[in-house]
């Protein structure tokens, strides 16, 4: 099967997800994250890309970024690839690949979605049961948006600062929507258009980008076995993922 062509468009966010290969491990240490984030933070500014949040897992990455051009994500994922994958290997003399084929990623409304994967991704470790709470873990962008801890090499996008006028109160409304759940519904439908590379969005949204970039809009199939409690289905996959 032909590979889906990856057409995206500038200045409209995607929440991108590498995964390491066979769901191994692809950090090992404080230095490893360290190194993931100095690349990371160069070639953002390479190519163009504004990233709004992010989270190191330990065999994962999620990232929520906006391409200033058509094209600059996928030049920023392969150049941050291949450098971090030349890093571990001489690091732990290894050799061969670290990532699961090529990265996935799904467009994003900002509007109305944004926020949402924004915490999607902060809350990926206290769903694995990492840490009790986001701000536990050290290697997301949490406690940028939450406590204005560092980040200054994030880029803050409109819809966040349109929570306050201030850098205080924004933050006081980002903790506020860390204190319910994620949405069951949000949760499937970031999960399904991740597992897709598909689009995250209203329905008129999905159905206008998707003519754009020759896509379908019907969701995709559930897999796994339903939960008897009548909840939404987990695969395996996303156990494994804690996400």
């Amino acid at each position: 099967m032909p590979r889906r062509t990856r057409a995206w468009l500038r200045d409209v966010p995607l929440h991108v997800i590498q995964r390491g290969n066979n769901r191994a491990a692809c950090f090992f240490a404080d230095e490893d994250y360290q190194c993931y984030l100095h690349w990371l933070k160069t070639y953002l500014d390479k190519y163009q890309c504004a990233l709004h949040a992010y989270v190191l897992m330990t065999n994962h990455v999620h990232l929520l970024v906006t391409p200033g051009k058509a094209g600059s994500v996928s030049r920023l994922m392969q150049s941050l690839g291949r450098r971090y994958v030349q890093y571990i290997n001489r690091q732990y003399k290894r050799s061969g690949t670290l990532w699961e084929g090529r990265f996935k990623a799904s467009l994003v409304q900002a509007e109305t979605y944004l926020l949402t994967c924004s915490r999607y991704i902060e809350l990926n470790p206290v769903r694995a049961q990492m840490v009790a709470q986001p701000q536990d873990y050290r290697w997301s962008s949490y406690r940028c948006h939450a406590m204005n801890e560092g980040g200054e090499w994030l880029t803050d996008h409109p819809v966040y600062t349109g929570l306050g006028v201030t850098a205080a109160t924004r933050a006081m409304a980002y903790q506020a929507l860390f204190r319910t759940e994620l949405d069951a519904e949000d949760l499937t439908t970031i999960r399904g258009a991740t597992n897709r590379s598909g689009i995250i969005g209203s329905e008129r949204f999905r159905e206008e980008f998707a003519v754009m970039l020759g896509r379908k809009t019907s969701p995709a199939k559930k897999k796994g076995r339903p939960r008897r409690d009548g909840g939404s289905v987990v695969t395996s996959e996303q156990q494994e993922l804690g996400l």
